[in-house]
C-alpha cells in the first residue's frame, strides 16, 4: 500500500476513534474521588472496576484521589468535579462531617451522587446521595468477631491503618463486642508506613502477652503485621483474620497463617455505581427499582460478575458489596484474581 492510499484510511481510523470518544462523553463522564493515598494498593481493584465499566456502558469514568490521602485535599476534589459538571460523582463517605460542605456543592447542582465504601447508609441519604454500595462495616466486624469467639478468642489487637477514617472504627468495635473485649485498649493507630506497622505490632504483643488475636483492617496493615509475627514466632501460633485480600494475603490463608480475608467485594463498589448512573442517564429514568433490574439483565455485567465471582446483595434503595468471609476453602475461586479485580 503506498503513502496516498494510507493517508484516507488513517484519517478514517482517527474519525472512527473521535466519534467514539464523543460517544463516550454523550454517554456521561464521570468520578470516583476516594480518600485513599497513592500507596494504597487495595484500591487498585477498583481502579480496574470502574475502567471496565465505563467500558461495558459507554461512558468515561475517571479515578481521582488525594496523593497522601489528606481529607481536605478529597473536599477539594469533590468541589473541583462540582465546578466542572461532571454527569456524576462517586465517592466515599471517609469522614461525613470534613466531606459534607463539599457533597453539597455537588447535589446542590442536581448532580448525581453515589457513595461508596465507608460511611454508613444514614449518613448516604443526609448527603442526598442516590444510594450506598458498600459494606456495612460493623456487621463485617462483628461477623469477624464471632468467627473468632467460636474459636475461642477472648482479646484482640486491631491493626488500624487509616485511623483518619472513623468508620474504620466500627470493623474494629464490631469484633470486639463480638468476643467481649475492651474496643478501644484493643486498637492502635498503626499508620501506613510499613516499618512502623512491624514495630508498633511487635511492640504491643511484647507488652500484652496475652493477646489472643490480629485483625489487621487491609493488605496495608496485614503485610507489615505478618512480618512482625514472623520474627516474633507467632506465625501461624496466633489467631490472625484480616479485612480484604491480596496475593500476599492469600498465600498467608492457604498457609494457614491467616484463617480468613473478609472480602467486601470492591470491584463491585467502583462498577456498580458507573453502571447505576450511565443506566439512569440512558433510560432517563430515577426508578432504583428498575435501574437495578436492567443491571442485572445486562449481559455484560452478567459475564463480568460470573467470571469474578461476585455477588452483590440489591437492596430497595442501597447496594451491598459484601462481607464475604474467604477462607482456604473458598480461597480458590477467588486467588486468580485476588489484588485485580477481588
Amino acid at each position: 500500500m503506498n503513502a496516498s492510499s494510507v493517508r484516507p484510511v488513517l484519517k478514517t481510523l482517527a474519525l472512527a476513534a473521535l466519534l467514539a470518544a464523543g460517544a463516550a462523553q454523550a454517554q456521561g463522564r464521570y468520578v470516583l474521588i476516594s480518600h485513599a493515598p497513592d500507596s494504597d494498593s487495595w484500591w487498585n481493584t477498583i481502579k480496574n472496576s470502574v475502567k471496565q465499566a465505563g467500558e461495558d456502558y459507554g461512558v468515561t469514568v475517571e479515578y481521582r484521589n488525594p496523593a497522601n490521602g489528606d481529607l481536605a485535599d478529597m473536599a477539594r476534589l469533590i468541589e473541583q468535579a462540582a465546578a466542572q459538571n461532571v454527569d456524576g460523582v462517586i465517592t466515599t463517605i471517609a469522614d461525613f462531617n470534613v466531606l459534607q460542605g463539599a457533597l453539597k456543592k455537588v447535589t446542590d447542582k442536581k448532580i448525581p451522587l453515589i457513595t461508596i465504601n465507608s460511611g454508613t447508609t444514614e449518613q448516604s441519604e443526609k448527603l442526598g446521595a442516590i444510594m450506598h454500595v458498600g459494606q456495612p462495616e460493623y456487621e463485617a466486624g462483628k461477623g469477624a468477631g464471632e468467627r473468632a469467639k467460636a474459636a475461642g478468642v477472648k482479646s484482640f489487637l486491631c491493626v488500624n491503618h487509616y485511623a483518619t477514617n472513623p468508620a474504620s472504627f466500627e470493623r474494629c468495635r464490631g469484633f470486639a463486642e463480638a468476643i467481649g473485649a475492651d474496643f478501644k485498649k484493643s486498637t492502635i493507630d498503626s499508620g501506613d508506613d510499613p516499618t512502623t506497622i512491624e514495630s508498633k505490632v511487635s511492640a504491643y504483643l511484647r507488652q500484652n502477652a496475652g493477646t489472643g488475636a490480629v485483625l489487621t483492617l487491609g493488605p496495608t496493615s496485614a503485610h507489615p503485621t505478618l512480618k512482625a509475627l514472623e520474627k516474633g514466632g507467632q506465625a501461624g501460633k496466633l489467631w490472625f483474620a484480616t479485612f480484604d485480600l491480596s496475593d500476599e494475603i492469600g498465600k498467608a490463608i492457604k498457609g494457614g497463617t491467616i484463617q480468613f480475608g473478609i472480602d467486601q467485594q470492591p470491584y463491585l463498589q467502583g462498577y456498580i455505581p458507573v453502571a447505576v448512573m450511565a443506566t439512569m442517564k440512558a433510560q432517563k429514568t430515577t426508578d432504583i427499582k428498575k435501574v437495578s433490574e436492567a443491571i442485572q439483565a445486562n449481559a455484560k455485567t452478567k459475564a463480568r460478575f460470573a467470571e469474578y465471582g461476585l455477588a452483590p446483595a440489591f437492596g430497595a434503595r442501597h447496594i451491598g458489596s459484601g462481607p464475604g468471609f474467604v477462607t482456604k476453602e473458598t480461597l480458590p475461586k477467588v486467588e486468580k484474581y485476588a489484588g485485580q479485580y477481588r
